[in-house]
């Protein structure tokens, strides 16, 4: 469990939204990092995740992905990220968290 509580203010901050992976990219300066383009309704951005020893990049293009949509953009290892996407992760793997129906891109995560 993690450290401290979040309050419901806390969680209406976040907007989280349905994206769909339309590029998969090596990262040009990280080996466990995917540079991923995502369509989030109209809108096309990019993300970086760490997420390559577990995804073949062949596996994740044309996925409906869970995301956080307003994180204020970051430079890692010197690549913008202009979100996250959401993940479980236990001892040994790591699971990108999908949709199982057909939602649109883009459709907010409640």
């Amino acid at each position: 469990m993690s450290g401290s509580m979040a309050t419901l203010d806390d969680y209406k901050k976040l907007d989280l939204r349905v994206a769909e992976i339309i590029e998969v990219l090596p990262h040009p300066s990280a080996d466990r990092l995917y540079v991923l383009k995502i369509r989030v309704g109209e809108k096309e951005k990019q993300i970086v995740a760490g997420i390559k020893e577990y995804y073949k990049e062949e596996d994740l293009k044309g996925k409906k992905i869970a995301i956080i949509d307003n994180l204020e953009p970051v430079v890692l290892r010197g690549v913008e990220s202009e979100g996250m996407l959401l993940a479980a992760k236990d001892d040994k793997t790591l699971g990108v968290l999908t949709l199982d129906k057909a939602i649109d891109s883009g459709s907010a995560i409640k």
